[in-house]
C-alpha cells in the first residue's frame, strides 16, 4: 500500500502545473492531477507540462465534474458526442502524463438516488470503459454523495452490468452521505483502484490525515481486509490547512500507520 497527494489539496493556491514541483519540493512520490479547466483537458496542455512531474508517479486524473461527465451519460447521441469528445481529448492528456487511473463522478443528482434505469447507467458505462481501455486508461467510478455513485448499492448493480468498472474510495464523501464508509469499502471490495482520504475534526470540519478524530488504523485496516493494495491519496481543499508543510506532516502519520499495519 502506497500513499500521495492529490493536486486538488493546492487549488487556487497555485496554478495546476506549479503543483508538481510543490509536490516534489515535499518528496511526494504519488499524485493525483486534478484538472480543472477545459483547457486544462486538452492534450496540449499535457505535452507542456508533463515533463515537469519531476519523480511524480500519476496515479490518477480527475477533472470538474460539471463540465463534461454528465454528457456522457446523456440520451441524445449528440450530447455523448460532446461528451466522448472531451473524453477523447482527456484520454490522450492521461497517457502523457502517465496516467493508468481516470477518476470519474459521472451524473450529477438533485436529490439522494432511487428508481434509477440501471440497464441504461450499465450500457453508458460500458461505452465508457470501452473507450478509456484504447487509451490503457481504467475508469474507476468515485462514491460522491451528489453524483452517479451516491449510496452503497449503486456500485453493485453498475458492477453487475460492467465488469469491468473499478472504484474509488472516498472517505470524505462517505462521511457526507451519511452511511458507514465500512459498506463503501465491503461493496467495492476488491474493485478499489484507490482511496481519497481525509479527516474531520470535533466541530465537523474537514481537516488532514491525523488532525482530526478519525481512526485511521481501522480505516486502513478496513481496506486491507478488501483486500486493497493500491494508493491512499490525501484529498482535502486549500483551505483545510496552513503551511503547505502541513501535507507532508499528514503523508507521513499515513506512511506510519501503514507501516505497523504490515
Amino acid at each position: 500500500m502506497k500513499t500521495g497527494i492529490s493536486t486538488a489539496c493546492l487549488y487556487a493556491r497555485c496554478e495546476t502545473e506549479q503543483a508538481f514541483a510543490q509536490l516534489n519540493s515535499l518528496g511526494v512520490q504519488n499524485t493525483e492531477i486534478f484538472l480543472q479547466t477545459f483547457y486544462e483537458y486538452r492534450p496540449e496542455f499535457a505535452k507542456k507540462y508533463h515533463t515537469e512531474l519531476g519523480n511524480l508517479n500519476v496515479n490518477s486524473v480527475h477533472v470538474f465534474t460539471n463540465n463534461f461527465e454528465p454528457q456522457l451519460f446523456s440520451k441524445t447521441r449528440r450530447g455523448r458526442g460532446d461528451g466522448f469528445y472531451w473524453l477523447d481529448q482527456l484520454m490522450r492528456s492521461c497517457q502523457l502524463f502517465g496516467a493508468k487511473n481516470y477518476t470519474m463522478h459521472g451524473i450529477v443528482r438533485k436529490d439522494s438516488g432511487g428508481g434509477e434505469n440501471f440497464d441504461y447507467l450499465g450500457e453508458r458505462i460500458n461505452e465508457i470503459i470501452s473507450f478509456c481501455s484504447r487509451y490503457g486508461v481504467n475508469l474507476c467510478l468515485e462514491n460522491v454523495c451528489w453524483c452517479l455513485y451516491n449510496r452503497p448499492g449503486v456500485f453493485s448493480q453498475l458492477k453487475r452490468r460492467a465488469g469491468g468498472l473499478s472504484g474509488v474510495f472516498d472517505l470524505k464523501q462517505a462521511r457526507r452521505s451519511g452511511y458507514p464508509y465500512q459498506m463503501y469499502i465491503k461493496e467495492m471490495g476488491q474493485s478499489i483502484a484507490y482511496a481519497h482520504l481525509s479527516d474531520v475534526d470535533e466541530k465537523g470540519a474537514m481537516c488532514l490525515p491525523g488532525k482530526g478524530i478519525c481512526d485511521f488504523t481501522e480505516i486502513i485496516k478496513c481496506l486491507k481486509g478488501e483486500g486493497f493494495d493500491g494508493t491512499c491519496l490525501i484529498e482535502v481543499y486549500s483551505d483545510n490547512y496552513g503551511d503547505i508543510s502541513e501535507l507532508k506532516t499528514s503523508l507521513e502519520y499515513l506512511d506510519e500507520i501503514i507501516y505497523k499495519i504490515k
